[in-house]
This record gives C-alpha cells, sequence and structure tokens, in this order.
C-alpha cells in the first residue's frame, strides 16, 4: 500500500506540478520571446512533458484503483472526498486526452507546416485547457491530503 501511494502522490506532484511551471513560469517567461521562437520553445517542452504526463496519468489511474480496493475493499467503503476526487481525476485525464488529441495535434501539424497562426491559435486553446486541469489538480491534491481532516 505504501508503494502506491508514493507511485499516486509521486505522479500528482509531476503532472501538477509540470502544469504550474508550464503556465506560472514557462509561459510568463516565453511571453516576450518572438512568435516563431515561443512556439518552438513550447514544442520542444511539450515533447519532453508530455511523455512524464502519460506515465503519470497511467500510474494517477492504476495506484488510484489499487487503493480503492485493496486499502477500501471498493467503493462502498471509500470516504465521499475520495469519490470526489475520483471524478475530478476522470475529468482531468478527460480534458487531458481531448488536449493531445485536438489541440496538441493540431498545434504539432501546425509547427511541422511552419503555420504559426495556427500553431499559436492551438497553443492558446492548450494554455486553457491547462490552466484549467492544473486547478483540477490542485483541488485534488488539497482534498487527498486534508480529506481525513475533514468531517
Amino acid at each position: 500500500m505504501a508503494f502506491a501511494v508514493t507511485l499516486h502522490l509521486l505522479s500528482a506532484v509531476i503532472w501538477v506540478g509540470g502544469m504550474f511551471f508550464a503556465v506560472y513560469v514557462l509561459r510568463l517567461a516565453a511571453g516576450p520571446m518572438e512568435p516563431t521562437d515561443r512556439i518552438a520553445l513550447w514544442s520542444r517542452s511539450f515533447k519532453k512533458f508530455f511523455p512524464w504526463v502519460w506515465c503519470a496519468v497511467i500510474l494517477l489511474i492504476s495506484s488510484g484503483y489499487y487503493i480503492t480496493f485493496v486499502g477500501y475493499a471498493g467503493f462502498k467503503n471509500l470516504p465521499i472526498l475520495y469519490h470526489v476526487m475520483h471524478l475530478l481525476g476522470w475529468l482531468m485525464v478527460m480534458l487531458y486526452l481531448h488536449l493531445w488529441f485536438a489541440p496538441y495535434s493540431r498545434f504539432k501539424r501546425a509547427v511541422e507546416e511552419e503555420n504559426m497562426a495556427v500553431a499559436g491559435q492551438n497553443l492558446n486553446q492548450i494554455r486553457i485547457i491547462v490552466t484549467a486541469n492544473l486547478w483540477l489538480g490542485l483541488l485534488n491534491i488539497i482534498l487527498g491530503a486534508t480529506g481525513k481532516y475533514i468531517n
């Protein structure tokens, strides 16, 4: 159980921490750059970060269900806040899948075609989704960390 919880926590830290860095550090630092340079930076960053997100998503889902079924003997014994975390987690996964298959796919294609206007439009859509997912992730971390203290 300790191993599953550790994987769960590390996966959340990697995913949510990466989103925080992207939204509140890299985006602001890249803002003054020329559009072509900014898009190239984001393209390289996504190529490095998204494999980590895929690993985090897989580990969060598998460790979360392991904790649920081994630690709590299923959903019927799960505290209500963990049900909320479960819902928010799946919402985050759905948003990430949409990001991956829609705006990120279009972003990559636009970068390959050197269409910076379309790449920029999709980068903005990615920013909106990542920001939403960041706040859902922070809420999930708060629930996970403080849930046992809330009656």
